[in-house]
């Protein structure tokens, strides 16, 4: 039983890697599809042009989407900590029993 709580622990651990590594880089990913948007929406609100606003919309869109992407990455990290941390209980409860 305590060898399957520890494999367990360790897939999670390496889970929580893989899901923090990739919310970093969707973070700077967003961070630079914002900066663009942001740009082009001020672009769009001083030229009133019916093109700039296309383009501000058009930008606006990968922005969100990768604003949503953090915030279900950011979920399944707190999620993934939870099990881990419930994994680790459940491990020093195994070893407290055997002693």
């Amino acid at each position: 039983m305590r060898w399957l709580v520890k494999r367990r622990l360790a897939d999670v651990s390496l889970q929580l890697t893989r899901v923090r590594e990739e919310l970093r880089v969707v973070g700077e990913q967003s961070s630079t599809l914002n900066d663009e948007a942001e740009d082009a929406r001020i672009r769009s609100l001083v030229s009133d042009s019916p093109m700039d606003a296309h383009d501000y919309r058009q930008a606006q869109g990968p922005a969100d989407a990768l604003d949503k992407e953090q915030i279900r990455l950011r979920a399944l990290v707190v999620e993934l900590a939870r099990r881990q941390d419930s994994l680790l209980d459940e491990l020093s409860t195994t070893s407290k029993d055997q002693t």
